[in-house]
């Protein structure tokens, strides 16, 4: 195994053909270019990984100018590190990109999800609201009773109710690799990926392997 993850772009949806020639729904991920900013070693960190950039930077403070300027003073956006075995050597200002990702692998994508706003429970929670009938003509999607009286006489912590909902980290695991297309640095999963059009992902060899 070589590096085991990479820094991409989200560009959308698309249907591709797979090798079966069944018709997939597929998420279209630009992975990389990145390139290798830092190596961590076992002798000096502790643990094997090598950090990469991605995206191009309108500009860079000084000391990020610094560190970037040993693999080759490129402008990069944003930095991420990934685990290595250590058996694969890599130098700094290395280039990689999609040759990562076979067809036929499974991955796991991370990314932020789209931000929903203030949110109720029908909506956050999945909740199904009140009755529509008996005089009930104002409780449709109220969250109800939220806990008794005297015992507890308080609301639990984590309690379902609304608030802020989207804009997290979510982890989609186990996404088949459907096709790869080399010369434009673009691999299709299949499912659906966190995020809007045009969001960073991250996009690593699945480390739960579905059976």
């Amino acid at each position: 195994m070589s590096i085991e993850g990479l820094l991409g772009r989200k560009l959308g949806t698309v249907q591709v053909f797979d090798e079966k020639g069944r018709l997939r729904g597929t998420t279209a991920i630009e992975v990389g270019p990145c390139f290798v900013t830092e190596l961590r070693t076992p002798e000096k960190h502790g643990y094997s990984a090598v950090q990469v950039g991605f995206g191009d930077a309108r500009k860079v403070t000084k000391p990020e100018a610094g560190h970037l300027r040993a693999s080759g003073g490129n402008k990069l956006k944003h930095l991420a590190e990934f685990r290595t075995d250590g058996s694969t050597s890599y130098a700094l200002g290395d280039r990689l990109g999609a040759e990562l990702f076979d067809p036929g692998a499974k991955v796991d994508v991370t990314s932020t999800s789209k931000g929903r706003g203030y949110q109720g429970g029908v909506r956050r929670h999945n909740f199904s609201g009140g009755p529509r009938t008996h005089g009930q003509s104002d409780r449709h999607r109220a969250p109800g009773s939220i806990g008794s009286g005297t015992t507890p006489g308080r609301v639990y912590k984590g309690t379902r109710m609304a608030g802020h909902m989207g804009a997290e980290r979510v982890t989609v695991r186990n996404l088949d690799v459907v096709a790869r297309n080399d010369d434009r640095g673009v691999i299709f999963v299949a499912g659906s990926v966190p995020g809007p059009v045009g969001s960073l992902v991250r996009v690593r060899t699945a480390r739960k392997v579905a059976k």
